[in-house]
């Protein structure tokens, strides 16, 4: 049976991202166990909170190994925490490792505007991803975060937007997708980017 795996590692609202997938037609399960991460056709990393608890987390069950091998063939989705934990590093509280597959750090946002940034914001697309197929510059998506990636290789960023400094909405490498916003709360437009993301499944 083809699903999505939405790993679920204590934190996150599995059940809103679970709801979403299933909305449009995505069959999921949300488990905690490596193996059953490999035996998916495509997995869903969610969460909110700080990086370095959440990187610890999946450190010690081994979900961050069995995420790593998962991405060499097959499609991952990293949203809001779950997008910075693709960095290399994060800087929440304590410099912190992460899953590596973005170069770059995750840094407090350098803006004047209020912190958290919470609401909807339009996005700009630098460079094309199979994410976004269909989607119109300016398309609308919901943030909530006071963290942002700053990544090293801007090919690798797919979106961005502006809150008193451009934010790096949504990273691509290879296999590995992730999004700032939160696609379960960002109406038609975010299902249409679940959709897009269930049709790369192998």
């Amino acid at each position: 049976m083809s699903y999505t795996a939405i790993v679920d590692y204590g934190v996150g609202n599995l059940k809103s991202v679970s709801n979403a997938l299933t909305y449009v037609g995505l069959d999921n399960r949300i488990t905690g166990d490596p193996k059953e991460l490999e035996r998916a056709n495509s997995i869903l990393l969610p969460g909110v909170g700080a990086f370095p608890d959440a990187a610890r987390k999946l450190r010690q069950t081994g979900l961050d190994q069995a995420i790593l091998r998962m991405g060499q063939d097959k499609p991952v989705l990293g949203i809001c925490l779950g997008m910075q934990l693709l960095f290399a590093q994060g800087e929440e509280g304590e410099a912190c490792s992460g899953l590596g597959v973005i170069p770059g750090t995750v840094q407090r946002m350098e803006t004047s505007y209020k912190l958290p940034h919470i609401g909807w914001n339009s996005l700009s697309f630098p460079n094309p991803s199979p994410l976004f197929r269909g989607l119109s510059e300016g398309a609308w998506v919901y943030f909530v975060h006071s963290f942002s990636g700053r990544a090293a290789n801007p090919s690798q960023v797919i979106a961005t937007t502006d809150y008193g400094m451009e934010v790096v909405a949504a990273v691509q490498n290879g296999n590995f997708f992730g999004t700032q916003f939160h696609p379960e709360k960002s109406g038609d437009v975010g299902l249409e980017i679940l959709k897009n993301f269930g049709a790369m499944n192998p």
